[in-house]
């Protein structure tokens, strides 16, 4: 499942940088640009859409008055050069706030905020992580479990293995819960992928992962 959105950058340059870098993520779907904010707000009247890239300052009316002036809250990412703006701009509870000009990394960890926020996201069979310079779709299903390494987590799938720099607790937060729990302070796994669990230790394929002492109880206790 995407997400939809538009785009509202007043500057010609920003906008094409912006809306190349959001057709480099799989899962977000471009309905519109506009460079001003009459003509997206017209748009918006009559069709929704669950996040808007938003430059702040523009002629006619600010991405802020745009944002005063909807019946309904998506998603929203604020640009702007300015940096005076970011916390009013927080005062309207945005995922983030762009300083231009921002990179594709930069783009990239607030994209991933959204990933977290988004039901619609967590409810699907599969994940999108950042690895590297890239987002990578991976299907619960492949997962066996999750290794933590310093300040990394090494995703162990039936395909080989994947690391990225999201943290556990945001692995937590995204995986189902019927289908992962956490074993160690060091470990995520697969439910559906143990094969026997043997003096606090569980077997998944060739591999044998601790059951954390903090972690054991609440770990039989959910095997119950």
């Amino acid at each position: 499942m995407s997400i939809s959105c538009i785009a509202v950058e007043d500057e010609p340059l920003a906008l094409e940088k912006l809306v190349q870098y959001i057709k480099d993520i799989p899962w977000i779907e471009l309905m519109a640009t506009f460079t001003n904010g009459i003509d997206a707000l017209a748009y918006l009247r009559s069709n929704t859409v669950q996040l808007i890239f938003l430059d702040i300052q523009m002629n006619g009316i600010t991405g802020l008055q745009l944002l005063d002036s909807l019946n309904y809250k998506p998603f929203v990412i604020l640009t702007t050069a300015y940096s005076e703006y970011a916390i009013r701009g927080y005062e309207y509870s945005v995922i983030d706030y762009l300083l231009k000009p921002y990179s594709f990394e930069r783009f990239l960890q607030a994209i991933q905020k959204i990933s977290l926020s988004s039901e619609s996201i967590q409810n699907n069979s599969f994940l999108f992580v950042k690895t590297d310079y890239k987002i990578v779709k991976i299907e619960h299903s492949d997962i066996l479990y999750i290794e933590g390494m310093r300040d990394y987590r090494c995703i162990v799938t039936s395909n080989g293995q994947i690391l990225t720099s999201i943290t556990f607790n945001e692995l937590e937060t995204i995986l189902p819960k019927n289908l992962f729990v956490r074993i160690h302070k060091s470990y995520i796994i697969s439910l559906q992928k143990i094969k026997s669990i043997e003096h606090h230790r569980v077997y998944i394929n060739e591999k044998i992962l601790p059951i954390g002492e903090s972690y054991k109880q609440l770990f039989y206790q959910y095997l119950k």
